[in-house]
């Protein structure tokens, strides 16, 4: 099931969310967690992230061109602005506060390592992967279920898509596309078509 798309449930989120909770950084793993479900970044992304991107009054997060992964048809992505937790089921804003008022660093970076001045990507994916063992979430995929193993931050992402679609009143492809930022509507298709139901 090496290359297989894998998503995650929202109760499946939650139990995770759970289990990072139980960790050493109980508050930094859920407030991942919950900004990877909620909006889809990647995770190179998220380790970008600084804390003035935030503005929790508004519930938004802002993405300057220069965290986003460029498109691979050699043009940029445009600064885009998220609208967090749309629908109030993920206490986004809540999380993300809970955490920020926790912290005693004055980091830039939303999400610090305690080793450099701000997590990697590959630090982030861990999180994910440890609260998902802890969890024992298995994800879905086209085959079957998978192993908490299988699942990623880019599953975070794959489950965004599945939620929009799936569980969110009204969503289209286009309204994903748009969420996960791809260059083209054509690679959502690709991607998510076979998410929608016929």
């Amino acid at each position: 099931m090496g290359d297989e798309k894998h998503w995650v449930k929202p109760g499946q989120v939650e139990a995770m969310r759970d289990g990072a909770r139980a960790g050493h950084h109980p508050k930094r793993d859920d407030a991942i967690i919950t900004l990877l479900y909620d909006t889809g970044l990647r995770r190179s992304e998220l380790a970008h992230v600084d804390r003035e991107m935030l503005d929790l009054e508004d519930g938004l997060l802002r993405l300057p061109t220069s965290v986003q992964k460029d498109y691979p048809n050699d043009s940029t992505p445009p600064p885009v602005t998220f609208e967090l937790d749309r629908d109030g089921s993920l206490r986004t804003v809540a999380t993300l506060r809970e955490f920020l008022e926790a912290r005693v660093d004055d980091d830039l970076a939303l999400v610090p390592s305690q080793k450099a001045g701000r997590m990697t990507g590959k630090g982030i994916n861990d999180v994910v992967q440890r609260a998902a063992r802890r969890a024992s979430v298995r994800p879905y995929c086209f085959s079957g279920r998978g192993r908490p193993e299988d699942v990623s931050a880019h599953t975070l992402r794959h489950s965004v898509a599945w939620r929009m679609l799936r569980i969110e009143e009204g969503n289209t492809l286009y309204d994903v596309r748009n969420r996960l930022r791809h260059a083209s509507l054509l690679t959502t298709e690709r991607e998510y078509d076979h998410f929608e139901t016929i």
